[in-house]
């Protein structure tokens, strides 16, 4: 009886201290962050192509590298974890967010030195993306072989 009650009391404690989030309010938030990010990426690409008459190809990898730039400028500087706060996904999702990943690790563990610290964190959250990525692409590229050697695709 005193554990069924230990029980309750944890569950209770665990309701009140756990935060309440507002699911409605998160969506709009990622959405509006999201669109922020992926209009300035638009804005960029433009200039490229139009003022600095750059090609599709070219524009592009200059609009994602700047974007990259940014985030990277935006996280050493402790901004991009406030935009990451009221954007949630919307902020994480882009491009950005990858960047902002892989620098934050590296800028908070500096002090450790360029081996231990900068080398051995750097890929702390982002190399399990990029594992999984290349191992799914893999699968995939193996599936759609397999179905083009039996003629299906």
């Amino acid at each position: 009886m005193k554990v069924k009650q230990n029980d309750q009391a944890y569950n209770q404690y665990v309701t009140s201290v756990t935060p309440k989030h507002n699911c409605f309010k998160n969506c709009v938030n990622a959405f509006w962050v999201g669109g922020l990010i992926c209009t300035l990426g638009q804005i960029i690409l433009n200039m490229c192509t139009e003022i600095f008459s750059l090609g599709k190809e070219t524009a592009s990898a200059y609009t994602s590298l700047i974007l990259i730039l940014l985030s990277v400028i935006f996280t050493s500087f402790n901004l991009y974890k406030r935009i990451a706060k009221v954007g949630g996904a919307g902020a994480l999702v882009p491009i950005t967010g990858f960047a902002n990943s892989v620098a934050a690790p590296t800028i908070e563990y500096q002090k450790e030195g360029e081996v231990f610290g900068k080398g051995v964190k750097i890929f702390t959250i982002a190399g399990p993306v990029i594992l999984f990525g290349i191992f799914t692409s893999w699968t995939l590229g193996l599936i759609y072989w397999i179905l083009k050697l039996a003629q299906i695709v």
